[in-house]
């Protein structure tokens, strides 16, 4: 049977379609082969899939966008409960770097190279070129060098997840330009430098997680004015000053890490008596004066750690009021005085109370 021209042309047209949709640009194909290329993982052969000319179906690890069949995701986890890892028995372990090959991708959204071990080298600065980008996690690696100076021209970003690396540097100012950012973890680096000022411009974050670094200079009082910030930990690291006492006006907020730093002053009443605040860690620094008597029915610490610091007076009786404080730590201080009765001292021992000038009655 002959087909006529019409229809000729209409099953070429729709071959051409099906050709297109099956297999994905060969642009995108060349970048993510020259990514792999600068990769070794020897144990769990994750990159044996990326064979073929159709690099979003069957590659693990990469998604496309179904509409325009680009690449829109990269996803390599080395610690997952993917069978894959489940059959090996092990979690991932990767070598090699980051090439700026990846920038080639423009339609990027989601970049996660994460809990690999020892994938090193830098960011390609390059990436603060993918207007679309939405997902950085590159946690748990040996990257080095600096967290890109133009950061801030991502303005999809959602997360960025820089942990448990070996980044040096400053913060860069225009991380405050991120406005759409969520969750901050910069954790476990090499950091230093101050928290920039005007940290307030990162409206939409809720966890800002700056621990384990080399962080310098006074805690921003524009952190408080993020309302939407529930997490806050800038533990271990070398800052100084006080407390800002707006913290203690934060609604969100429920978990506060400031131990291990070198903060003095006083700790603000606004702080203890914020009723949303459910883990307070202020231990191991130099703040001074006594505590607080601001206690009550609204009173609800799972974790409240005041140790190594230079406390001194009674601890206040309204402790015993307070709704419930799971774990208390007054230890290492100066405090003097009598332990109140009652919950929640009852359920503690000794060395919540140990090393303190003049404390006593049960549990000492």
């Amino acid at each position: 049977m002959k087909l006529s021209g019409y229809f000729l042309v209409r099953l070429t047209v729709l071959l051409a379609v099906t050709f297109t949709v099956n297999a994905c640009p060969p642009a995108d194909r060349s970048a993510l082969l020259a990514f792999k290329k600068q990769l070794s993982e020897p144990y769990l052969g994750i990159f044996n899939t990326w064979t073929g000319t159709d690099c979003c179906n069957g590659w693990y690890g990469i998604s496309c966008d179904p509409e325009t069949e680009r690449v829109a995701d990269i996803s390599l986890r080395g610690e997952s409960e993917d069978p894959i890892f489940e059959k090996a028995g092990r979690s991932g372990y990767m070598t090699g770097s980051l090439s700026p090959s990846l920038c080639q991708l423009d339609r990027l959204t989601t970049l996660v190279v994460a809990d690999w071990k020892d994938i090193s080298s830098e960011i390609p600065a390059c990436l603060t070129s993918l207007p679309n980008l939405r997902i950085i996690d590159l946690v748990g690696n040996k990257i080095s060098g600096h967290i890109p100076a133009d950061i801030g021209k991502l303005s999809r970003l959602t997360v960025l997840n820089l942990a448990n690396n070996q980044i040096s540097g400053s913060i860069p100012t225009s991380i405050v330009n991120l406005n759409s950012l969520m969750h901050l973890d910069l954790s476990s680096n090499k950091l230093d430098g101050t928290i920039p000022s005007d940290v307030s411009k990162l409206s939409m974050m809720s966890r800002a997680l700056l621990s384990r670094n080399q962080l310098t200079g006074s805690i921003p009082v524009s952190l408080s004015k993020i309302y939407r910030l529930a997490d806050l930990d800038l533990s271990m690291n070398q800052i100084t000053g006080t407390i800002p006492a707006e913290f203690g006006s934060m609604r969100v907020l429920s978990t506060l890490n400031l131990d291990s730093n070198q903060l003095s002053g006083e700790i603000p009443t606004s702080l203890l008596s914020n009723s949303g605040l459910n883990i307070l860690n202020l231990s191991r620094n130099s703040l001074e004066g006594c505590l607080p008597d601001v206690f009550g029915p609204k009173t609800y610490f799972t974790a409240l750690d005041l140790s190594y610091n230079n406390l001194k007076g009674s601890i206040p009786k309204s402790m015993s009021s307070a709704n419930y404080i799971g774990h208390l730590d007054l230890s290492h201080n100066h405090l003097c005085g009598s332990i109140p009765p009652g919950s929640p001292f009852d359920h503690l021992d000794a060395s919540s109370f140990a090393n303190n000038d003049c404390l006593c009655r049960s549990p000492l």
